[in-house]
């Protein structure tokens, strides 16, 4: 978990737990800087904003992180602005882009999207690819995708 750049290929992790999961979103925070985009993807269950709270944590932000499905963007402070979305009850691309998705992604903090494999056309090739494995007690093999150290 220590590693999240330097080499082409993924970095695969297991995480055993809760709070496993919520350290790889600290170790991923570490890297982030203004203009990120995170995608993370995974079954309904399998820890995606567990993770999240773990980044959020990581980028300075105290007030902690909640699952935005119903509002669709929770916004935070912290090092910098954190960007929170959630497009599991999106409908289409273009209610994400009336959203102003792009202008978020495009802003001056991080953008963390849950069910980012949901709008996958409107993704920049910049963003850190999560895919998060496992659901219920199951462990949680965890896949960061990182571009930027290529």
């Amino acid at each position: 978990m220590r590693r999240f750049a330097g080499s082409p290929m993924p970095t695969r992790l297991r995480a055993e737990s809760a709070e496993q999961t919520d350290a790889a979103g600290q170790a991923l925070a570490a890297t982030l800087r203004a203009g990120d985009v995170v995608a993370l993807t995974g079954e309904l269950g399998a820890g995606k904003t567990v993770f999240v709270q773990g980044l959020v944590r990581g980028l300075g932000v105290s007030s902690g992180a909640t699952s935005p499905t119903f509002v669709l963007i929770n916004e935070y402070r912290g090092l910098l602005p954190v960007h929170h979305v959630d497009v599991y009850r999106t409908e289409s691309l273009e209610e994400v882009v009336e959203l102003g998705l792009r202008e978020l992604m495009d802003g001056d903090g991080v953008t963390l999207i849950e069910w980012a494999d949901r709008i996958g056309p409107l993704l920049p090739s910049r963003a850190v690819r999560v895919r998060i494995a496992g659901v219920g007690d199951e462990p949680r093999e965890i896949t960061i995708d990182d571009p930027r150290r290529l």
